[in-house]
C-alpha cells in the first residue's frame, strides 16, 4: 500500500500537470472573461438594485456556465469537484437575481453574501487540492477564497446600510480576484509547457 501512494500520487500529478498545460488557454480565456466583467460590475453601482440584480444575475449565470464548461473540459485538474460546485453555485445564484429582481437591495445583498460564502470556501477546498498537486500554482486561489470571505463577514457586519453599495462593488472585486487567480494560473501551466 506505501508503494501505490507515491506511484498513484506521481500519477495523478503527471495527469493534473498535463491537462493545465494542454488546456492553459481555456484556463487563461475564463480568467480575462471574469476580470472584464468583474470591472463591469465596478462600474455599475450607482445603478438601481433592480437593474443590477438583473445585470449580476446575468454576469453570475455567465461566468458559472463559462466555469462549468472550463471545469469540464480540465476534469482532471485537481480541485474537480469543488471547481464544478463553485460554478455551478454561481450558476444557481445567478438564476435567483435574475428571477426575482425585484426582492429589494437587502434580500439581494444576502444572496450576495451566502454565495460569497459558499463560493469562498469552496475555492479555499480548491486551492488545497492544487496544494497538494501542484505545490507552487495555488496561492491565487487561496488569496481568492480568503477574499470572499472577508467580503461576505464585512457585508454581514454593515447591513442593513451595505446594501446600497455591496452588490456591484463586492461581485466586481470577486469576479475580479477570480479571474486574476485563473490568469496566473494559466501563465504559470503555460511556464512551464514551455520550459519542458
Amino acid at each position: 500500500m506505501s508503494v501505490m501512494n507515491p506511484v498513484r500520487e506521481a500519477v495523478r500529478r503527471i495527469r493534473v500537470e498535463h491537462t493545465l498545460e494542454a488546456h492553459w488557454r481555456l484556463f487563461l480565456f475564463e480568467g480575462i472573461g471574469l476580470i472584464a466583467l468583474g470591472i463591469a460590475a465596478l462600474i455599475l453601482p450607482p445603478l438601481a438594485s433592480i437593474g443590477i440584480a438583473v445585470i449580476i444575475g446575468w454576469l453570475l449565470i455567465f461566468g458559472g456556465v463559462f466555469g462549468l464548461l472550463t471545469t469540464l473540459v480540465g476534469r482532471h485538474a485537481p480541485g474537480f469537484r469543488w471547481s464544478l460546485a463553485s460554478s455551478l453555485i454561481a450558476i444557481i445564484a445567478g438564476v435567483l437575481l435574475f428571477g426575482w429582481p425585484a426582492v429589494g437591495a437587502l434580500s439581494l445583498t444576502m444572496i450576495l453574501t451566502v454565495f460569497l460564502l459558499a463560493d469562498g470556501l469552496a475555492t479555499l477546498m480548491m486551492a488545497l487540492e492544487y496544494r497538494r498537486a501542484l505545490h507552487s500554482r495555488w496561492g491565487w486561489l487561496l488569496v481568492n477564497g480568503v477574499l470572499d470571505l472577508v467580503l461576505a463577514t464585512i457585508i454581514l457586519v454593515a447591513l442593513p446600510a451595505s446594501a446600497l453599495w455591496a452588490v456591484g462593488i463586492i461581485v466586481g472585486i470577486d469576479l475580479v480576484f477570480g479571474g486574476t487567480s485563473l490568469v496566473a494560473l494559466s501563465l504559470a501551466a503555460h511556464r512551464k509547457a514551455m520550459a519542458a
